[in-house]
């Protein structure tokens, strides 16, 4: 169980992340991992942390990640000091691509400078 070990850091991402339909086996030196992302961005997390801990293209495991909502690229519930620009730059590296949150929650948002902590925000797929 030595891979399992040494991805421990990926199953405890995707415990965090409330990952459904999680399933997790080792066969023959192969970690291989099943689940149900939120969304895209939750997806991109996990592979990253997958890439950070074997490497850009891993041979000991194997991940088989589903999104349950790809209509949008990630949910964000609005901290106290966020603006849509740290958002923007948090998802997308980018500030300047407020615009898009912006324009992807014109139901709840009338302005792009007002935004009010518990506020959950659609990141839309750019």
């Amino acid at each position: 169980m030595a891979v399992k070990a040494k991805y421990q850091g990926v199953l405890d991402l995707g415990e965090k992340l409330n990952i459904q339909n999680g399933n997790v086996t080792e066969e023959n030196g192969v970690l291989k991992v099943k689940g149900t992302a939120s969304t895209q961005y939750e997806k991109n997390l996990i592979w990253d942390k997958i890439k950070a801990i074997g490497g850009e293209n891993p041979s000991d495991i194997k991940a088989n990640i589903e999104v349950a909502d790809s209509s949008v690229y990630a949910k964000h519930t609005v901290k106290s000091g966020d603006t849509l620009g740290k958002i923007a730059k948090h998802y997308y590296g980018n500030a300047a691509k407020y615009t898009a949150i912006f324009e992807a929650n014109k139901d709840i948002l009338k302005n792009p400078d007002v935004i009010h902590p518990d506020q959950e925000l659609k990141i839309p797929n750019l």
